[in-house]
């Protein structure tokens, strides 16, 4: 088997198509389809079932697909390397993480990174789900993965710490003044049940996660409205639209907002976890994200009602 053949099945699996993978390509379509036809014939068995409208995969083809995705990306991160052995480059670091944790951990870890290791650029990979980002790395993606504790995972996984979940409110807001006149530092969730909250898209990691939290609590969140963005959730919420439940760490620095902490504490651990022993650059950078975190660490934690999902 070449390395051609893998992209060329890869490319195919992706588009659907002979005709709109030769276009990706660049190359003539017999030739793509006789390539093809040689890949099958070395793992003894069709990958594709040709349909009138296009190609579909078969069993084969989809047990065939995760490692033709890990043998394309290991190969990319050996040609890397070496051409920064030989050329005297600085190699690239890619990082696989979930988009709550790209808006609120990695921009201060990857300053840092950039202020000591100017000449080895990052590539940072945002996925809307954990369970996207696992799949992903699982199959060749990235040098090493930020996020909430993997399922299951068979390579190293290093806790990072704790990040806190909080709400974030408009200054103002009715829940605010009343009690004795002293603004509250935390808050209920079950206290905001008649509120339109908001709230993440279907599919998104912390529209799962918040779910849950409220689940707990004895209601289900009504949408006021719903983004992708953690810092466009932040900013409606402090607006006025709704009360939003967010990591700490991704609230913009400034907000013209009140953060309050949840009654009782919520918290979410993150890892970083890799497909092997981590060393070189990934090693510099995991010492790295360690010191910059500033995450919380379990014996500093309020343990009562920190449990939870773990989304």
């Amino acid at each position: 088997m070449s390395l051609r053949q893998f992209e060329y099945f890869v490319a195919v699996a992706e588009e659907g198509s002979l005709s709109r993978a030769a276009a990706r390509l660049s190359v003539a379509q017999p030739s793509l389809s006789q390539q093809l036809k040689a890949l099958e014939r070395r793992v003894g068995g069709a990958l594709f079932e040709r349909l009138p409208r296009g190609m579909q995969l078969t069993p084969a083809g989809r047990a065939f697909l995760p490692e033709a995705l890990a043998t394309l990306r290991g190969a990319e991160r050996a040609y890397r390397s070496a051409r920064a052995a030989v050329s005297g480059e600085s190699a690239e670091l890619h990082i696989a993480t979930v988009s709550s944790v790209a808006a609120g951990v990695m921009p201060d870890a990857i300053r840092s990174w950039h202020d000591q290791h100017a000449q080895c650029p990052v590539r940072l990979e945002e996925f809307s789900h954990r369970d996207l980002m696992e799949e992903q790395v699982r199959n060749g993606l990235g040098d090493l993965a930020v996020g909430p504790r993997p399922r299951a995972w068979d390579g190293p996984v290093l806790s990072l710490g704790y990040e806190e979940f909080v709400v974030v409110l408009p200054n103002g807001h009715p829940l605010l003044s009343e009690g004795s006149g002293t603004p509250p530092t935390a808050i209920e969730l079950r206290s905001l049940a008649d509120r339109g909250w908001v709230l993440f898209g279907q599919g998104h990691g912390l529209n799962d996660l918040i779910g849950g939290y409220c689940s707990s609590e004895g209601f289900r969140p009504t949408p006021a409205v719903r983004t992708w963005q953690v810092d466009a959730a932040a900013r409606l919420a402090a607006a006025g639209v709704g009360p939003a439940l967010l990591p700490d760490n991704a609230v913009p620095a400034g907000l013209d907002a009140v953060i309050l902490s949840c009654r009782p504490k919520r918290f979410r651990e993150l890892t970083c976890y890799l497909r092997s022993e981590p060393h070189g650059l990934v090693q510099r950078f995991l010492t790295l994200l360690q010191d910059s975190a500033r995450l919380t660490q379990p014996a500093d934690r309020d343990e009562t009602g920190a449990g939870g999902p773990r989304h």
